[in-house]
């Protein structure tokens, strides 16, 4: 949204329309989540799902949005009393409340939505230009972006229209999705390496290591997913499904290259630290040690490559993956993760001169600083020095652009 609209959630405010009721799983908890973390400043304008709809200019309630979340209710069970002078909410029995369910998503204007339900196909080619009013001489979007929580609700045709014809971003669900699926990951790991006992003794950390590997992982591929729409000529899913296709390239040509390699082979030494760091914070603090007698081989070489393939896209972006050849990618994926572990030394070296630097300043003793040469460079200087190693300092050890 950021990037897109020029918004900042977390202080300014912006208002979402929803395909999918309170009482589904994806919309129930966007719902959750929008509420907690941005408060005041999201306002939900719209809600329709299989029973009816709920509009409300002035938003609506979100004390009321989170009953019905909880008691696991469609939004018809919405209380008409919550509702502004500018709201209404009308089930799918009569002619009006079921014209106004099926259109919600096309006349609301908010600046996102959200479809986290709905009948496939909903959106296509022979109807999706209702999502622009031309009222003004021009086609302007209802919301000028579109966060796919429901996997094909939108077609692909429809997506391609709405780019050329209004410039509409769309996050195709394969890149708005890809935590459930993470999440999915580190539940199967937790079966393998604790009890229930033991699991829930430390849940509540557990849960929150994870909600933090979510979110920076949502930031990863957000902003490799805006770099390259912006950057570059092409639809935003156009993108999704290249950062999806380059992290698979990579995955494969590692599996295939570990296919033989075994636990005490150098190799397999050398990345095995991927597979206990690709583990939430808590986990891996837990059961760590316990990996390698309760991941089978094969699931331990998987997360090898996947860790590695995700970093290196997310690092390098899917140009520089994309030009390499596959015969040679699993090859350069482990130099590059070689170079990365010395880049990550170089840049703790100079981050600790800093340290000691800034320290013997600060007592009025320079002899420290000035007996390295890093010593010599100024805190800016330093500071280009870190940014420069972390951007672009494996890659270009790699030697291959």
């Amino acid at each position: 949204m950021t990037a897109t609209l020029g918004i900042y959630p977390e202080k300014n405010p912006f208002t979402l329309k929803i395909t999918g009721g309170p009482d589904g799983d994806v919309a129930g908890n966007l719902i959750k989540i929008v509420i907690r973390n941005y408060g005041k400043n999201v306002k939900i304008l719209g809600i329709a799902d299989g029973f009816g709809v709920a509009e409300d200019l002035d938003g609506l309630d979100p004390d009321e949005l989170l009953r019905l979340v909880e008691e696991g209710l469609p939004i018809t069970s919405f209380d008409r009393s919550r509702l502004s002078s500018r709201g209404v909410m009308m089930d799918i029995s009569s002619e009006e409340g079921l014209a106004r369910r099926n259109s919600m998503h096309f006349r609301v204007k908010t600046d996102a939505f959200v479809p986290a339900g709905g009948r496939p196909n909903t959106i296509n080619a022979d109807n999706c230009l209702q999502f622009f009013d031309d009222s003004s001489g021009k086609l302007v979007p209802s919301s000028p972006l579109i966060v796919e929580g429901a996997n094909i609700f939108i077609t692909k045709e429809a997506r391609q229209i709405l780019y050329d014809k209004g410039s509409v971003p769309i996050v195709k669900a394969s890149s708005a999705n890809k935590c459930g699926v993470i999440t999915s990951s580190c539940e199967v790991a937790a079966s393998m390496l604790l009890s229930k006992e033991e699991f829930m003794a430390v849940k509540s950390e557990l849960v929150a290591d994870v909600l933090t590997d979510l979110r920076s992982l949502a930031r990863q591929e957000a902003e490799l997913l805006f770099k390259e729409y912006h950057n570059y000529p092409g639809n935003l899913p156009h993108f999704s499904e290249r950062i999806s296709f380059a992290i698979g390239k990579v995955t494969d040509a590692i599996t295939d290259h570990l296919a033989s390699v075994n636990p005490g082979d150098p190799l397999y030494e050398e990345l095995f630290p991927l597979v206990v760091e690709n583990l939430p914070k808590k986990l891996a603090e837990v059961a760590g040690d316990r990996v390698r007698n309760r991941f089978p081989v094969q699931y331990q070489r998987n997360a090898m490559a996947s860790t590695l393939a995700s970093r290196l896209v997310y690092s390098e972006g899917i140009h520089f993956v994309e030009s390499q050849p596959q015969d040679k990618m699993a090859e350069r994926a482990i130099l590059y993760y070689r170079e990365s572990l010395k880049i990550k030394k170089l840049t703790e070296l100079i981050e600790s001169s800093s340290n000691s630097s800034s320290s013997s300043s600060s007592s009025s003793s320079s002899s420290s600083s000035s007996s390295s040469p890093l010593g010599s460079l100024s805190v800016e200087e330093k500071k280009k020095l870190l940014d420069l190693l972390k951007r672009g300092g494996a890659r270009t050890a790699l030697g291959v652009f």
